[in-house]
């Protein structure tokens, strides 16, 4: 344990600084390197840990008035496996042409989606009519809350590398 003259004397002689990396500890701790350096390993590890945060991530959907019941099915699956990694989804209902007109039936498809998807994931407003589309944004609940109804584990797009490539499995029978 040095004190501060001392340690800015060490500092200077071996061309580095004296930065303080614990200011809330009693006594303060500080370490002799490149302040520089420092600074670029900081940033460093910020960016990677941004990187990590999936919540940031933003995957978008998108449906129709008149959507196939199938259809429908396939876009929620995708959209609670997003939810369930961690992921925000972006629910949009686009009107064509004349579907303006019913704009009732846009808003039930979207009071649909929320509510299939509500074990999953949180409206963060109430849905919005912008210009031709409905917005809703869903963000996931927390993740002890979440819980899967439309996919199982195993549905992991491609995660069973053992298949074909459109993820059909074959198996060979001997007799």
């Amino acid at each position: 344990m040095l004190d501060v003259r001392q340690a800015l004397d060490e500092a200077r002689r071996a061309g580095l600084d004296l930065v303080e990396v614990s200011p809330k500890a009693r006594p303060p701790v500080c370490k002799i390197l490149d302040y520089g350096k420092y600074r670029y390993e900081i940033a460093k590890k910020e960016k990677e840990a941004r990187k990590q945060n999936s919540a940031a991530k933003v995957k978008e959907l998108k449906f129709h008035v008149n959507i196939e019941e199938h259809d429908y099915e396939t876009k929620l699956r995708a959209a609670e496996q997003f939810l369930f990694k961690g992921m925000k989804a972006k629910m949009m209902l686009i009107f064509r042409g004349r579907e303006m007109q019913h704009k009732d039936l846009g808003q039930a498809v979207v009071a649909r989606i929320r509510k299939d998807l509500e074990h999953v994931g949180a409206a963060d407003a109430e849905p919005k009519l912008v210009g031709r589309n409905i917005n809703l944004m869903l963000t996931p609940l927390p993740q002890r809350k979440r819980v899967r109804k439309f996919t199982k584990e195993t549905d992991e797009e491609f995660a069973d590398d053992s298949g074909d490539a459109d993820g059909e499995h074959h198996e060979e029978h001997h007799e």
